[in-house]
């Protein structure tokens, strides 16, 4: 998987936000509002190019003290909520 071109992390007012940039997002109507630690799997997602569940599991268990279960499961459901939202391709 990767990120679909013109999808940017910014923070605003103090939160972590996706938002659309350029003509790939003229249909993008709303910011996606992201944890700390979906940030990270954002930005993370983002230097690794092409993404999968397994380097993002690893990447999560290696920065916070999480099993890996637990962290398959969080990566899991936030790859599923990018993709509702066409984010992610």
């Amino acid at each position: 998987m990767k990120q679909k071109n013109g999808f940017v992390l910014r923070n605003v007012c103090g939160e972590k936000v996706i938002v659309g940039e350029g003509l790939g997002a003229v249909d993008f109507s709303k910011l996606i509002s992201l944890n700390e630690t979906a940030a990270f799997l954002w930005e993370n997602a983002a230097a690794q190019g092409e993404f999968t569940v397994d380097s993002l599991t690893t990447a999560l268990c290696s920065e916070y003290d999480v099993e890996e279960a637990r962290a398959r499961a969080d990566v899991e459901r936030t790859i599923k909520e990018w993709q509702n939202v066409g984010i992610v391709e």
